[in-house]
């Protein structure tokens, strides 16, 4: 079965807010209010003790929500109640999904998502030449399984993680962890346009971009944008799920505008 997300109504960028699962109270309506604010998706981290890719924000946001009691399957399981029009995307890590359904292993993980009605799924540390079992029985269940290239990953090796992911390609802007950067990195455009070239699905640039002017220049390139880091921050810095909102709305007006 291709599994692909319904994502690109029109030729606007898309746009992929980033929320950690349980990171505030409210964190459910903050999800419902960035699909209304115009997000194309929505990515879903959960909180792990031990993330690779993630930066000191998102570090903060997992301790956050475990602090406050979250557990990636009962948060999983919170996502069943939502009724959205935009697709839910989940980030997590190769330990959690193999021990979120211990007995069913990576079939039983993409089972579980596929349940409570998420359409797709990253796991950044799952190599490509590993992933076999894992993107066969995403697409049995009709999840996405969205794969990750990266500045370092030179024309061949691009080529075969865009035809071996589904959804969208993930295209990390920088070798860097996730964060807020002063500047768009250098290599984000450049290594945008590489993945372009050799890959049919979307192109999603994410890794620091921490500022609409950041999503205006790289959508020139890229197909749409991830932005975690910069809400994170809002809501550990105490500021309400309206306000975040808002800040997604503005990127959403931003980009709206390009290449019209």
């Amino acid at each position: 079965m291709s599994v692909a997300l319904s994502l690109r109504a029109d030729e606007r960028p898309l746009l992929i807010p980033y929320v950690m699962a349980g990171v505030v109270p409210d964190w459910a309506d903050l999800v419902r209010g960035l699909a209304e604010a115009g997000a194309d998706a929505v990515e879903i981290g959960l909180p792990f003790s031990d993330p690779m890719l993630d930066g000191p924000t998102v570090q903060r946001a997992a301790a956050r929500s475990a602090a406050r009691g979250g557990r990636p399957r009962p948060l999983l399981d919170e996502l069943a109640e939502l009724d959205l029009a935009v697709p839910l995307v989940v980030m997590t890590y190769a330990n959690v999904a193999l021990t979120l359904t211990p007995d069913r292993g990576v079939g039983g993980f993409v089972d579980h998502l596929a349940s409570v009605g998420v359409r797709g799924a990253i796991v950044p540390d799952l190599p490509l030449e590993e992933s076999a079992e894992y993107r066969a029985r995403a697409a049995e269940a009709g999840v996405a399984a969205v794969l990750l290239t990266a500045p370092a990953c030179d024309d061949d090796r691009c080529r075969e993680i865009a035809r071996a992911s589904s959804g969208f390609v993930y295209c990390m802007s920088s070798m860097r962890i996730t964060g807020e950067r002063a500047d768009l990195p250098a290599t984000a455009r450049e290594t945008v346009r590489r993945v372009k070239a050799v890959a049919e699905l979307p192109v999603v640039a994410g890794f620091g971009i921490s500022s609409v002017e950041h999503a205006v220049e790289v959508c020139l390139d890229a197909d749409g944008v991830v932005i975690g880091s910069v809400l994170m921050r809002m809501l550990l810095d105490g500021a309400p799920v309206a306000d975040v909102v808002a800040e997604v709305a503005a990127f959403r007006r931003a980009l709206s505008s390009v290449g019209s």
